[in-house]
């Protein structure tokens, strides 16, 4: 690999390092000495709001590591019901069933904006068998993912429709602090939870006349994460 080409790969490196996600990034503790092991630099784009970044069933050679915006994965049903399993938020990891050489599982959709880092599934290779400093972050990404499906287990499809969207909520504001949260269509909300379109409008429009949600756009709102956590708990 010749110099410039490293240099462009280290210099993608240094400017995760200064981003506010840099605790997130995939790449986060190599060293410069590790990008001499990538043959090509990382590549960054951009997808808007209801782009499919794959399909079920697509060639997988690359991983992506999620800069901004949201995704949700979907899956069809036999009887065509579709269920949104895993929503992929800033700093995620999706398609990691490449590195175990399946196609992709599910539909990949932008709900919000995106910006991608594409890493194909040859340069994480070579990493794991020429460097230690991959393998933390992939057992983390990894454990995120079971996590997440634990919390859509256990939360998100099963107990009162309310608590469900009381989960939801939260979840999508974790790492958020006191910034609007992102407030899905009702439709993807009954995807999520497993309840009906309409069950979904009628509990939004009961958290806002309890004013434990404010509406500031389309799909954003403001929520009071104390009583949210406490219909969590009652």
């Amino acid at each position: 690999m010749k110099q410039h080409q490293i240099s462009k790969v280290w210099n993608a490196g240094e400017k995760c390092e200064q981003c506010a996600i840099r605790h997130l990034v995939l790449f986060a503790d190599l060293k410069k000495s590790d990008f001499e092991l990538i043959h090509r630099p990382i590549n960054e784009f951009n997808l808007p709001v209801g782009a499919t970044l794959y399909h079920p069933g697509d060639r997988s050679e690359s991983i992506y590591t999620l800069r901004e915006g949201l995704v949700k994965l979907v899956t069809y049903l036999v009887d065509g019901t579709v269920r949104v399993v895993r929503i992929i938020k800033k700093g995620d990891v999706v398609g990691l069933e490449a590195l175990d050489g399946k196609n992709y599982f599910h539909h990949a959709i932008v709900l919000e904006d995106a910006s991608f880092c594409r890493i194909p599934v040859s340069q994480i290779e070579t990493l794991n068998e020429h460097s230690p400093h991959l393998a933390k972050q992939l057992t983390s990404r990894w454990q995120r993912v079971i996590s997440d499906a634990d919390l859509w287990l256990s939360k998100l499809s099963s107990g009162f429709a309310k608590q469900r969207v009381a989960y939801l909520l939260l979840y999508l504001a974790e790492d958020g602090g006191d910034q609007a949260v992102y407030l899905p269509s009702r439709d993807d909300m009954g995807a999520m939870l497993a309840i009906t379109t309409e069950t979904a409008s009628r509990i939004v429009a009961a958290l806002k006349r309890e004013g434990i949600i404010n509406v500031v756009s389309t799909h954003r709102a403001l929520i009071d994460k104390t009583r949210l956590t406490e219909l969590c708990e009652n």
